[in-house]
Parts: C-alpha cells; structure tokens; sequence
C-alpha cells in the first residue's frame, strides 16, 4: 500500500477558488484559508473596499496583482455573476472551486415577514448561488474538476426559535436540496457539490446576538461545547471539501457546529 501523501491531499496551489461575500465573516477567513493554502482566491463581495484591503494584506501587492483579487460583485445581478465567472476563468483557464457563502440574515418573526423581503432573501441566499454555480459549471471543460461548497447554517436543519427568520430557515434549507441536486445532477462531469453547516460563530452578522449576554448565555446553554464557534473553527471543513483530501465525497453537508443540532 501506497504512503499517503498527507500535505499534497491539501494543497492547492495553482488552484483558482471564488469566494462570494468575502469582504467579512466567514468569507473572508474562507479567502484566508485557501490562500494559504496555495490557491488563487477571487474575493467577491459589494463592499470593494474591505477586499483590497484583504489583498493587500495577503499579497502585500497592488490589489488585483498577486493570490487575492477582488472583485466587486452584487450576487444577484447576472451581469456581475458573469463578469465574475469569466474573470477568473481568464486567470488560468479554470476555475478549480466555488464557495456560495454570500447572504444575509431575514427577520426573526414570521409574522414580520413582507412578500418583498421573502422574495428578496431568498433571491440573494439560494437563487444566486444556484445561477452562480451553473455559470461556473458552464466553464467546465469534458474530463475537468469543480468543487462547489455551499454554505448553509443549523437554521436550515432545524428551529431555532426564537432566533433565526422564516425566510433565512427556508433559504438554508433550500441550499441542502440544491446541494444534493446538483451533487447528482453533475457529479458525472467531474463536478462535487457539498455544503457546510455552521452553528453559532461570532461574526458581524451574529454581532448582535454575541454582544448579549442574555442571548450569547442561549448559545453557551444549548450547544454541546458550551460555546459558540471560533475564528477558523470552519476552516478544517472548507480545505477537506475544496481540496483533493474529499474527491470521493459529494451530495455531503459538513457540519460545524459544536453539537448543536445533536443535543
């Protein structure tokens, strides 16, 4: 038997990997994680700002000149999602991986909730990764690779009332069947779809909800670990799914979440 390679499984270099929503959170230590580990990152996002200065901090290059670009992209204008796609094809001729993880939080009551800003998270959390995943696939060549990773959250596994939002919950479970979807529709063209599940991480869009004690105390409580997710605590579950360590595994959701949804 072969001596496994164990850095190689990791490794990314020469890779190209878009990462939509990078400007904060999760995303941008998404960007950090397959940077380091070798890849190309097209960092997407609407606030142009906060990505180069990501670029510039990776890099220490003029943004748009070394592993990090950054693109300023709204998600759900087809137009951006094409210009996108086909600015990181022309970095190498390829794109190796996709992570969906652009969204935002709905409110928290249903009974709040407008016809509009349903329409409108859902628009933005589920069907502009869906459009952005069949672009990227589109660009796929006959015997090539693509890793798509979506990102989900527990919020689309189970309730979290009275934390979480119809239109959010309906959004992240809606990316678990479209992750298994795609995972069947296109696995034969050499095409993994998978999904990551984060629990409750300390982000800016969770800021509110860290920031009270009477709140971060509901997280402490009813979490197996008896704490919310760290910086970096997803990262693990993002390189195995982007990298050749998971290229026998797909249709999958990764979940990150301390033991959440398991109590």
């Amino acid at each position: 038997m072969t001596q496994p390679n164990l850095p190689a499984l990791f490794d990314l270099t020469g890779r190209v990997a878009i990462v939509t929503g990078a400007s904060s959170g999760l995303g941008e230590s998404f960007a950090r994680t397959l940077v380091a580990a070798g890849a190309t990152v097209v960092a997407a996002a609407r606030r142009l700002d906060r990505l180069e200065v990501l670029a510039k901090e990776l890099d220490g290059t003029t943004p748009g000149q070394g592993r990090v670009v950054p693109v300023r992209c709204d998600v759900t204008s087809d137009e951006d999602r094409r210009a996108l796609v086909d600015l990181a094809v022309a970095i190498t001729g390829h794109i190796d991986v996709l992570v969906n993880n652009a969204g935002m939080p709905g409110t928290p009551h249903a009974e709040d909730e407008t016809v509009d800003g349903f329409a409108s998270l859902l628009d933005l959390n589920l069907a502009s990764g869906f459009h952005l995943a069949a672009g990227v696939a589109a660009t796929v060549p006959e015997g090539g690779a693509l890793s798509i990773i979506n990102i989900s959250s527990v919020i689309g596994l189970v309730s979290t009332a009275p934390i979480g939002g119809a239109s959010y919950a309906a959004s992240k479970s809606g990316i678990m069947g479209l992750t298994r979807e795609l995972a069947g529709q296109w696995g034969r063209r050499g095409i993994r779809v998978n999904a990551i599940v984060p629990g409750w991480f300390d982000t800016e869009m969770t800021d509110g909800l860290f920031s009270n004690e009477k709140s971060a105390g509901w997280v402490r409580r009813n979490t197996m670990l008896g704490r919310g997710g760290q910086e970096g605590e997803v990262d693990g579950a993002l390189l195995f799914l982007a990298s050749a360590a998971s290229s026998y595994v797909t249709g999958h959701a990764v979940v990150v979440d301390g033991g959440w949804i398991a109590r």
